[in-house]
Parts: C-alpha cells; structure tokens; sequence
C-alpha cells in the first residue's frame, strides 16, 4: 500500500488548526469555556474574523475539538499508566485510576468541560467505538475482562442484572462490545466511583469532610481492588 505525503497545503491547513485550538485552549484555562472567542483568537493570529470560519464553523464546533484533543490526552496519559503498570491487572486498575486524578486536579478546567459540562456531550451525541471517551473507557474494561476470565468476583445474581440492567446496556455495547453483564455492571460502577470521587474533589465538595481527598481516593481503590480480589501496589 503506497501512501502520499501531505501537500503544502495540507501542512499549512493543519499547522493553522492546531494554533487555533491551542489559542483555544489558553483561553479556557484562563476563563472557562465562555472565554473562548473564534474573534478573539482570529485576532490574535494576525486573521481576519471571517478566515477563521473556513477552519471551524462555529464556536461549538471548535470547542467540540478542543474537547476531543483533551479525552485523547487523557485517554493516552491512562495507556501510558497502564502500559507501565507491568502485568498485573491489579496494579494496571490503579495505575489508571491515578493516572486518571492526577491529570483532573492538573487540568481542573478542562476536567470541567469534558466531564462535566453536559453541552459538550450534547454536542457530540453518537457515541461509537471511535469516540474518544471510549478509548479512555477501553483499558479499564480490558483489564476487568482479563481479570473474570481468571477468576469471576461476586456481583449481584445474574438473572437480576439481565433483567434490570441488561436492556438498558445498548451505548456500552455500541462502544465497547458485548461484554459479561457482570464485568459491565463493574465497569459501570467502578467508573462512576472514580469520576465521582474526582469531581466532587475538583469541585470542592470534599471539604467539608476531608482534609486530603487523595487519602479517600486511594482508600477507595484499595476497596475496589478487594472487591475483585486482586491486590495492587
């Protein structure tokens, strides 16, 4: 198979896109996402209003990107834990999960605009096996796989989750294969736990019970961790 560099255009397309959303992205973390302006960062390039509309249609659409840049780098920073986690299932769901925190409280905002700022999954409403937000989700739902096909965990009963659970399933399946009702219900549940505990940290909701939110963080994984019966470092 023979494949083609870019053209000189192409090049110049791509290096004006990437200075837009990186524009974008000094922007948000300053202000928030209202702080984003294709004006001003048109402005800012030496651009004239209407040339930067030939890159992004319109502010969703750029926001949408910059939003999908960042769930690709959260997604590569947990690949990275999970790749030097070894071979331990165990130590790859820690790793992932600190991974995880570490980059929210490094990036609170832009935790807040893909996690949780409900526009942007608004604008992004097809959720399949591409989508970035599944390629975070992947690792994490391979290594409680491999960990069931070695030793099943106790959940609830079967016949329960399929039929409370079971129906409800079509997105996950859609992004991420039909995996064992059990292991989805852990996934699912494992998640939940970790994104909540990281946002309510973010967002300050921890203070008024807990002087370190990591302590309860870890704490936390360590129970998860026992649940499946595996141990991490």
């Amino acid at each position: 198979m023979t494949t083609t560099s870019p053209t000189r255009r192409e090049r110049l397309r791509s290096a004006t896109v990437a200075e837009i959303k990186d524009g974008a992205r000094r922007m948000l973390a300053a202000g928030g996402p209202q702080a984003i302006s294709l004006r001003a960062i048109a402005r800012d390039m030496g651009m004239t209003a209407p040339a930067i509309y030939r890159y992004f249609p319109s502010l969703d659409a750029l926001i949408l990107a910059l939003a999908e840049d960042l769930l690709h780098e959260v997604a590569d920073t947990v690949a990275a834990a999970t790749a030097a986690a070894g071979d331990s299932p165990g130590d790859q769901l820690a790793a992932m999960a600190r991974a995880f925190r570490r980059w929210s409280v490094a990036h609170p905002v832009e935790f807040a605009l893909i996690f949780g700022n409900p526009g942007v999954a608004d604008l992004a409403p097809d959720y399949g096996p591409d989508h970035p937000g599944a390629c975070l989700g992947r690792p994490y739902l391979d290594a409680l796989l491999g960990l069931w096909q070695q030793a099943p965990w106790p959940t609830p009963p079967r016949e329960d989750m399929l039929v409370r659970l079971g129906p409800h399933l079509g997105p996950l399946r859609e992004s991420h294969g039909d995996p064992p009702i059990e292991v989805a219900y852990t996934f699912l549940s494992g998640w939940t736990r970790l994104y909540g505990l990281v946002a309510m940290e973010i967002f300050n909701q921890l203070r008024w019970a807990i002087t370190s939110p990591e302590a309860l963080f870890e704490t936390e994984i360590q129970m998860f961790l026992i649940q499946l019966g595996v141990t991490a470092d």
